[in-house]
């Protein structure tokens, strides 16, 4: 059953190949969610995207991915052509500029205009992912004097990287809040901001989606040391985290990731924040048939971390073979989750604040038991997703069902390991009548006996209140009660 396998996908989409055969073959091969990235798609590109998605399946939820603030080499001048190519030992002097003046052989322009201010002498400046690299020798009011420590093509729009400096960016540049106001409107369900450095910047994010009064989630991208450094404000102001290992593997050197990734994975559990493992896990398959076994390996480390889920790029986005990416990985997720030895539940650890909330208590209490005892499924329902972010926070070796009642709750918790995330039907419930929709999405797939046992976390006084109890029980029992169910009957209407 490809919707159970724990660890989630998310595949990024572009929209000159969305289509609905498309999508719906990403689905099927165990894609959960759909990234779009701003930076290589327009508005109406990106409005294409999320409605073929939601025509293939209005479930599956949506991720616009802001292009953030970021250090670039501006427009290499015309009389140079496409490119300018640099020596080692070339000097150059580096300036700031507001985007509109052209790079040539003797000045590099970066689109950062306090560029000159905030970099020191000493300092040293990568671009294009580290291919290249500028060593400050001195600088004036005006500009840096540079000398190439590693020469290359120099070529428009190039990132910057400055390891170990802070240089003044915003938070939110115009491109990110033009598109942060399309996601509110085009039922976009989660912004992924990147390059974030602290809550600050987590903030400005959340008081735009405010002000339009949006139920939109945000992933922080970590992409730097900065980003590292104040990780656990990061954690706390955000919904998810993003390991974005691009930039970050230009930053830090390549050894230090393991160990910065294991980190962030485990604080990001601890707080109950869902949290992805991105870039190139799959990169050989933009070309090729089938991953190397060092990627392969890579994507296990990642499923053996515990992560939520692991992002698909290029591999999906314009790679050749992008359902094989999918299935590859989807396929590399069920293996390694049946390793049932390593993939125990976290039930002990110190989970921020999980003392003093209810909700944590009985997520808690219901993975227990679905390991003291032969349940085949934890069952929930959830107005908000947060009861079902807390059962996927522990870990539990048992899928767990989400019955919801938002389509906004069921998309995000597309997110969150562990949970299938299923929409209630009716509008007129009881307190138990939930779990006749979980029965009938179990057993499209899974045979259920009247002897089977099922852990049920529910709320005696409505889906406003949240979960109050939980209970263990066969399906026989289940379905005698839910026939019976008139006579518990609330009157309330959900509201969608």
């Amino acid at each position: 059953m490809d919707r159970m396998k724990k660890t989630k996908i998310v595949a990024t989409m572009s929209d000159f190949r969305c289509t609905e055969d498309f999508v719906k073959s990403l689905y099927d091969a165990g894609m959960d969610v759909i990234r779009v990235n701003s930076a290589h798609v327009t508005e109406e590109g990106a409005t294409r995207i999320v409605e073929t998605v939601h025509k293939v399946n209005p479930a599956i939820p949506v991720m616009i991915d802001t292009k953030g603030p970021e250090i670039r080499v501006t427009t290499i001048a015309e009389e140079f052509g496409n490119f300018i190519k640099f020596a080692k030992g070339d000097r150059v002097v580096v300036r700031g500029s507001d985007g509109s003046d052209l790079t040539t052989r003797q000045v590099v322009y970066m689109n950062v205009p306090s560029i000159v201010r905030d970099i020191p002498v000493g300092a040293v400046m990568l671009i294009a992912d580290g291919e290249m690299s500028l060593k400050v020798e001195s600088k004036t009011e005006e500009e840096l004097v540079c000398e190439f420590v590693v020469g290359g093509m120099m070529r428009s729009r190039k990132s910057v990287n400055v390891p170990g400096v802070r240089v003044d960016l915003p938070s939110v540049t115009a491109k990110d809040r033009r598109f942060i106001e399309w996601a509110v409107t085009h039922d976009v369900d989660f912004i992924a901001h990147s390059f974030v450095r602290s809550a600050a910047d987590v903030k400005a994010v959340q008081d735009i989606l405010d002000a339009h009064n949006s139920p939109i989630k945000i992933i922080s991208k970590i992409e730097n040391q900065e980003g590292l450094d104040n990780i656990d404000e990061i954690i706390e102001a955000s919904y998810g985290i993003m390991v974005a290992r691009g930039d970050l593997g230009v930053e830090l050197p390549a050894e230090v990731i393991p160990n910065a990734q294991r980190r962030i994975v485990e604080k990001c559990i601890c707080a109950k924040r869902p949290v992805i493992i991105a870039t190139q896990m799959l990169y050989s398959m933009v070309n090729n048939p089938r991953p190397t076994r060092a990627e392969v390996s890579d994507v296990a480390s990642a499923i053996y971390e515990r992560v939520d889920a692991v992002m698909l790029s290029d591999e999906t986005a314009m790679g050749d073979y992008p359902v094989e990416a999918v299935t590859a990985m989807a396929r590399v997720a069920r293996e390694i989750e049946r390793d049932e030895d390593h993939f125990k539940p976290m039930i002990d650890m110190d989970m921020v604040s999980v003392n003093h909330e209810i909700t944590a208590q009985l997520a808690r209490s219901a993975v227990k038991a679905s390991t003291n005892l032969p349940i085949k499924y934890v069952v929930l329902d959830t107005k908000t997703g947060r009861t079902g972010r807390y059962l996927s926070a522990f870990r539990g070796q048992k899928t767990v069902m989400a019955v919801c009642y938002k389509q906004h709750a069921q998309r995000i918790l597309a997110l969150s390991y562990g949970i299938v995330p299923i929409l209630r039907k009716q509008e007129l419930c009881d307190r138990y009548h939930f779990l006749s929709d979980a029965l009938e999405y179990i057993e499209k797939y899974d045979k259920l006996s009247d002897s089977d046992m099922l852990a049920v976390v529910g709320g005696s006084f409505g889906p406003n209140e949240g979960a109050s109890y939980v209970e263990i029980a066969d399906v026989q029992n289940i379905r005698r009660r839910n026939d019976m169910g008139s006579e518990a009957c609330y009157n309330y209407e959900i509201e969608k």
